[in-house]
């Protein structure tokens, strides 16, 4: 005779799991409904005069963004370029809030893996400036930020050098580091707007950190001794 012991047993470590994870969500799922009835119930109740007041707001705040667009176009965002001297330089960073610029070599393979995300970034983010210089043409320059590895990416904010990238070692010390990653470090230096978790770098995890080949070599360019991040080809 069946007395419904086998219905009585108990819930095994995994139904209880599964039961708690669907509470949660079905709570999470109540929480947001009741929120979008609350918006929904708070814009039944405006009048025309309030409704028309938030319409003109919010076409305000899209103004303003795309003035802001504008102004920047008009300083040199939204574009990886060069500048042509150290002169350029303090006069591109004083026109701008947030600057990246890269100091780089035509011989150095690393500075060339490093424009090509910088090219992408510079359209993603245009609240940022970025920009690269020669370091043989800039020796005074590179002696004041004491840039002595190239690549180097000086980052400066409101006209003060804020951080240094200097190589490839913030970015899990590849060379197939991904954009993300760049992306990513700039974001942990407050140089352009992140909207993902700084917590979390974004590294390949198909490649180990320290994997990478790390060759230093030294050349002189004007006097100065400058350490190579590159590999020999």
């Amino acid at each position: 005779m069946d007395y419904g012991f086998s219905r009585m047993a108990a819930d095994t470590p995994v139904d209880l799991i599964s039961k708690v994870l669907e509470q949660q969500v079905l709570q999470s799922a109540q929480i947001i409904e009741e929120q979008l009835d609350a918006e929904l119930n708070k814009l039944e109740q405006m009048d025309e005069d309030e409704l028309e007041r938030l319409k003109e707001k919010r076409l305000e705040s899209l103004k303003r963004a795309q003035q802001q667009k504008q102004e920047w176009h008009a300083k040199g965002h939204g574009e990886y370029r060069e500048i042509p001297s150290e002169k350029d330089f303090f006069q591109e960073v004083k026109d701008s809030k947030n600057v990246v610029c890269h100091f780089y070599r035509d011989s150095t393979i690393r500075c060339k893996i490093l424009d090509k995300h910088l090219a992408v970034l510079a359209k993603k983010h245009i609240e940022t400036k970025f920009l690269k210089l020669n370091a043989e043409k800039a020796p005074f320059l590179c002696e004041r930020l004491r840039i002595k590895v190239l690549p180097t990416l000086a980052l400066l904010k409101d006209g003060k050098t804020k951080d240094y990238i200097v190589g490839f070692s913030d970015l899990g010390n590849t060379d197939e580091f991904t954009t993300e990653t760049l992306e990513w470090r700039l974001g942990c230096a407050d140089i352009i707007s992140y909207s993902g978790n700084l917590m979390e770098p974004p590294f390949q995890t198909s490649k180990k950190p320290g994997t990478g080949i790390f060759k230093i070599e030294k050349k002189t360019i004007r006097g100065k001794a400058y350490d190579s991040d590159s590999e020999d080809d």
